[in-house]
């Protein structure tokens, strides 16, 4: 504000209003002084024209050093100084979130701050502030985790899904593309997605498939089957199945004339592949061919 003052002063451009601001300012006085002794100067009287070519050249000089730079650089100061605050707090904020990765074929067990469990499942993402745990108990979850929460402040579980939000219970929350499933096991746990809110008791579970929710029963006090090495599935699109069989045995599926979105109940073992092939070729009647980290699911019927 003050360089714009400055500009129109110099011009007499100022209305009274703003005069009487641009005077209270703390640079005013030495601008006064600048313009005063500006004004005297004049040239030898033998030489008028050089006097005068010589005082252009002194005020262009000047002017910038006086008038345009310095409060320019100013502002050139400030700017930088933001910057730097703004990226050292970038870095500091992006140095709190504490994040674990399972790989396929692997489990994690993680122990949080107030000693509340997590077990990711394969190819999972766990994240969370440290820093901030004390006020808030909030985690990132990409993929399958079982929670046992320790009892406290409320524990928010953020999905791409929905969110997962108790006090002090154990449950279990699978997260994958189109695909979001919540499972209690003790006490209660409220799951909303997009802003409708579903509160599960012990002993049940949500299952919402590209958007469609369906309520099913679980096991009070158990745990999900993927902790004693099984995936288990009830009416799941096939195509669900095949990528979890992927993620367990770190391997390749590829099908051929089969129906993917075919609904599968059953399990397969998450440490026996050849298990795993047939609990799943033999219910749906298909076939399989093993070869190296690959497998070809087909059905040798269809035309």
């Amino acid at each position: 504000m003050q360089e714009n003052y400055l500009a129109k002063w110099l011009t007499d451009e100022l209305t009274e209003a703003e005069m009487v601001e641009f005077k209270k300012s703390e640079d005013f006085a030495t601008y006064q002084k600048i313009k005063e002794s500006a004004s005297i100067l004049e040239g030898p009287k033998f030489d008028i024209d050089k006097a005068w070519s010589s005082l252009e050249q002194t005020k262009s000089k000047e002017q910038p050093k006086v008038f345009t730079l310095t409060p320019f650089k100013a502002f050139i100061r400030i700017a930088a100084v933001i910057a730097v605050l703004l990226a050292g707090s970038f870095f500091y904020l992006s140095t709190l979130n504490e994040s674990f990765t399972t790989e396929y074929a692997e489990n994690k067990t993680i122990t949080l701050p107030d000693t509340s469990e997590v077990i990711l499942n394969a190819e999972s993402k766990l994240t969370f502030s440290e820093k901030q745990w004390d006020d808030n108990r909030n985690v990132n979850l990409e993929g399958e985790a079982y929670f046992k929460v320790a009892k406290g402040k409320k524990f928010t579980v953020a999905t791409a899904q929905g969110l997962v939000t108790v006090l002090g219970t154990q449950f279990n929350v699978e997260n994958r593309k189109d695909y979001l499933e919540v499972t209690c096991f003790e006490g209660l746990v409220s799951v909303t997605i997009n802003g409708k809110e579903t509160k599960l008791s012990a002993g049940n579970s949500l299952l919402a498939i590209n958007g469609k929710r369906t309520m099913s029963k679980a096991t009070v006090n158990g745990k999900p089957s993927w902790l004693t090495k099984e995936s288990s599935f009830r009416s799941i699109p096939l195509h669900f199945v095949m990528d979890e069989l992927q993620r367990q045995f770190n391997i390749k599926i590829i099908t051929k004339n089969i129906d993917k979105g075919q609904l599968y109940t059953g399990s397969f073992s998450n440490e026996n592949l050849e298990l795993a092939l047939k609990s799943i070729s033999v219910p749906l009647q298909i076939k399989f061919n093993l070869d190296g980290d690959k497998v070809l699911f087909y059905d040798e019927k269809a035309h």
